[in-house]
């Protein structure tokens, strides 16, 4: 009598290279601002300062990864004719939920964000990954898509902000950087950086020299 031996099915690592690529392109060679160009709205109006670039830029990374983990878990059961009404109905809660912590924890900044985190519902990179990867992949790497490609965005905003709130007011977190001496020589604040302008050229800037050093060539 003989026995078949099942072979052992190998399981799956962690960390393999697609869940590397999933958590590390977004943050440069895929970047979803510089190369995407996508909520290219909200990174021209909340960074005026640092402190609430780096809100968004978390808010956004927790929407992203929540989002992406609840579609992927569901995607085999979504119809296709209503899926993107089901991703608006899990950002939308992912979003409320991200917006009543702020208001518990951090309600000076919330105010200040206002309208902005309420639309991150409309954000373009969180409907754009949840239609585009998270229907197709599963959770554990539509996870590591989400913080990915949060982080891509928030650490471009959060460069605009810093650069926007040194050159605009000449702090940085609220605590003076430009010394008084600067000023007392004739320096005086860019009233651009405070502006949306100010904004779109820093960006400008940021996305030339991602694509210089990148190499990236538009198709």
């Amino acid at each position: 009598m003989t026995s078949t031996a099942t072979p052992a099915t190998k399981s799956q690592p962690l960390f393999g290279p697609e869940e590397k690529k999933a958590i590390l392109d977004p943050l440069w060679d895929n970047n979803p601002i510089a190369l995407q160009v996508l909520g290219i709205c909200s990174a021209l109006a909340v960074t005026t300062r640092l402190d609430a670039s780096i809100v968004m830029g978390i808010s956004v990374i927790c929407v992203l990864a929540m989002a992406n983990v609840v579609i992927s878990v569901m995607r085999n059961l979504i119809p296709s004719k209503i899926r993107v009404i089901v991703q608006l109905v899990v950002v939308s809660g992912a979003v409320i939920i991200v917006d009543q912590l702020l208001r518990a924890y951090a309600f000076d900044l919330a105010k200040q964000l206002g309208v902005f985190v309420s639309l991150i519902i409309t954000n373009c990179i969180v409907m754009g990954r949840l239609e585009g990867y998270a229907m197709g992949n599963p959770p554990w790497r539509s996870l590591l898509d989400g913080i990915g490609n949060g982080l891509g965005y928030a650490w471009i905003i959060c460069v605009v902000g810093a650069v926007r709130e040194i050159l605009g007011s000449g702090k940085l977190l609220g605590m003076q950087v430009i010394p008084d001496g600067l000023y007392e020589a004739g320096y005086v604040n860019n009233g651009l950086m405070v502006l949306a302008p100010g904004a779109f050229l820093l960006l400008g800037v940021i996305v030339w020299v991602q694509r210089a050093i990148s190499g990236y060539v538009e198709k």
